[in-house]
């Protein structure tokens, strides 16, 4: 049997986090009847370290709390899986893509904004913050029309 910090230790993770996952009842650790502990088994490592696999490839705990209600009502959640990893696939790359888009956008503002000079807010007009942003929004708006 372990103990918190033995079970972290072994599963190589921190004891705040197999506290978390007690909480969030991942794990279900027995009671030491003489000190309260909380007690672990040789299977709670196995199952802290497929929390950790699943994470790494992006899963929620909440994803990998229904990946084991799943198997524990004895049904396999690999079909589920390898459809929420696809997803999962999907959402990434579209955020890489808005991402690209932005990186193109910040590197065209910056070129654009070496050649303008660093106005103060009264040299630049009295409604002005910062003219190197507002000159975007004119060139957007121009963009647009």
């Amino acid at each position: 049997m372990f103990t918190v910090s033995n079970l972290a230790n072994e599963a190589q993770v921190t004891a705040d986090t197999v506290r978390h996952y007690v909480k969030l009842k991942l794990l279900h650790p027995q009671r030491d009847r003489d000190n309260g502990y909380k007690l672990f088994s040789r299977d709670d490592v196995s199952r802290v370290q497929f929390i950790r696999d699943a994470k790494s490839l992006g899963f929620s705990l909440k994803e990998i709390a229904d990946i084991f209600a799943q198997s524990n009502e004895g049904n396999s959640p690999c079909p589920q899986v390898r459809e929420r990893l696809q997803q999962h696939i999907d959402e990434n790359r579209a955020r890489l893509q808005e991402l690209m888009a932005l990186q193109e956008r910040m590197e065209k503002a910056l070129l654009k904004w070496n050649d303008m000079p660093d106005n103060s807010p009264a040299e630049a007009g009295k409604d002005s913050v910062c003219h190197l942003i507002e000159s975007m929004a004119e060139t957007e708006t121009a963009i647009d029309e």
